[in-house]
């Protein structure tokens, strides 16, 4: 495995060189000299059997496959760093890696982690997010959240909450329209989402109102930028709850007829059997399931 690995410091130094653009740039961030940054990305590309960096006017620059490649080895010396940290033999930090849904750790995990603060204070949570057309589980975590659980026998899944699926709109954009009935909504722009087909057939279906159109429909590819578009008056979307119960605390939501409700996902915690369980993952997966619904 050793002898497939290319030379290390070469790599890094290819990694701060794709990253800052330049040999220039990275000679200036390593400080070493523009030809010793030269020669050890000569080296590397002797290695890989291709060129990483193309000229351009007086510089060179990394080449569309290069800046591929680069991207990946910043991730993997993230990860060695993390690990590194994590297992050190005098590291004091408490580390709970989360890796959770996009709209999941935007609009009900991050709001509710200063709670979380203040009961456990000296733990460092760190989220990821991952989109719903991204693997379910990749990437290296201690807790992975997701609506449905896989690989079940390879972690201990715990049951967090059911959301439930209503009707959402800015509240300006009620009160400009005066939406008070449901066949109202046929005179309205619908928001949906390509990751998430027949929201709106679901709910028309459910509550009884099958024959029920849009006007108008608009289609995002991920559900935070249908969100965004919702609190920005651009029309009506289908919304989960609670998972969007602070922003119509807030103010930036409004649920037109909260009682026409449909079933959604249901979210389960994941943490992998073959991992330590410290005393302060422990706390963190028991806090979250108290602050959490009953599932």
């Amino acid at each position: 495995m050793r002898q497939k690995l290319p030379p290390l410091h070469a790599l890094k130094i290819f990694e701060v060189a794709a990253r800052a653009g330049s040999y220039t740039a990275a000679s200036k961030e390593l400080n070493l000299t523009h030809g010793a940054v030269s020669r050890q990305i000569a080296v590397l590309e002797d290695w890989l059997g291709q060129p990483l960096f193309v000229r351009e006017g007086q510089s060179m620059v990394a080449s569309s496959h290069a800046r591929a490649l680069a991207r990946e080895i910043s991730a993997a010396f993230d990860h060695i760093s993390d690990a590194a940290e994590r297992y050190g033999k005098s590291q004091q930090l408490k580390v709970i890696r989360v890796s959770a849904p996009a709209t999941f750790a935007m609009r009900w995990l991050i709001p509710h982690l200063n709670a979380f603060a203040e009961r456990c204070p000296g733990i460092d949570v760190r989220v990821s997010t991952v989109l719903s057309t991204q693997p379910m589980l990749s990437g290296s975590f201690d807790v992975a959240i997701r609506r449905e659980p896989l690989n079940a026998g390879q972690y201990q899944v715990l049951p967090l909450f059911s959301e439930t699926n209503t009707i959402i709109a800015s509240p300006s954009l009620l009160a400009r329209r005066g939406i008070i009935d449901v066949e109202q909504l046929a005179e309205e722009t619908w928001l949906t989402t390509e990751t998430r087909p027949g929201d709106w057939e679901a709910w028309t279906r459910a509550t009884h109102h099958s024959a029920l159109r849009a006007n108008r429909m608009l289609r995002f590819d991920h559900y935070f930028v249908t969100l965004q578009a919702v609190m920005d008056g651009l029309g009506f979307g289908i919304g989960p709850f609670p998972t969007l119960a602070i922003e119509c605390a807030n103010g930036r939501l409004a649920q037109p007829f909260p009682s026409l409700c449909v079933p959604g996902s249901k979210y389960h915690a994941m943490v992998p059997l073959d991992a330590d369980k410290p005393a302060h993952l422990r706390a963190f997966l028991d806090w979250l399931q108290s602050v959490c619904p009953e599932p």
